[in-house]
Formats: structure tokens, sequence, C-alpha cells
């Protein structure tokens, strides 16, 4: 429970952070995933870069995605297609379970974001709306 209220602070925190760099909110992400995984050093060293790999191609589609105005179907099928061919890598590098852990907190940790944002959005809203 302390593990996750001390995430907690660090993702209410990323709101500001991230406004000032893009690559803090992935570094929690990071921190977050290495924690839940509990990797040890070598599975560390072979699984890290294979992950960077990993999350370029999927940034990759996405960029893709919206310069080719492409449907919401057609990027979900392509982000799908990446995390099947990533799921088989991560397989070699790391036994089963961990990359189950891996997909399953890096979606929990999305859906976390998701919740603050909605949240902060809805407080300053609150705040516009007492304004006036």
């Amino acid at each position: 429970m302390k593990r996750f209220l001390l995430y907690t602070f660090f993702i209410l925190a990323a709101g500001t952070i991230q406004a000032q760099n893009g690559y803090r909110l992935e570094a929690l992400k990071i921190a977050y995933v290495t924690k839940k995984m509990d990797l040890n050093p070598d599975e560390a060293q072979r699984f890290w870069p294979l992950y960077n790999q990993y999350t370029a191609e999927l940034r990759q589609a996405r960029q893709y995605a919206q310069r080719s105005n492409q449907n919401e179907i057609d990027l979900d099928e392509a982000l799908l297609n990446i995390r099947k061919k990533y799921n088989s890598l991560f397989m070699r590098v790391l036994p089963a379970e961990k990359v189950n852990i891996f997909f399953r907190s890096e979606k929990e940790f999305g859906a976390f974001v998701q919740k603050e944002m909605e949240r902060r959005d809805i407080r300053a809203q609150r705040r516009n709306d007492n304004k006036q």
C-alpha cells in the first residue's frame, strides 16, 4: 500500500512535470513497471533494450496513424500486432509470468494516468465555474 501511495504521489506530480518535460512521465512509467516486475540485474539488462524498441515502434505507429488520419480500428490492430510481436520477444528474455506482469502493469499505469488527468480536468472546470 505504501508503494502505491508513493506511485500516486509521483503521478500527481507528473502533470506539472510533464508540462516541463514530456520524458518525466515515461520515467515514472519505467519506475512503476520495474518495481512491479521485480527484475533482477540480468533480466533488466536483457529486457530494457527490447522495451526501448517496443516503445519506439508503438510511437511510430501512433505518429503514422495521426499523420495519415488512420481510423481507430486500424491503429488498434497495428498496436496489437506490435504487442504480439514483442510478447514473443520478451518471452525469450523473461519468464512468462514477468512478461504478463509487464503488460498488465503497463495497462494499469496508463489507466491510472488517464484517471488522474480526468480528475484534474474536473477540478479545473469546477474552479472555472466558481470564478464565473
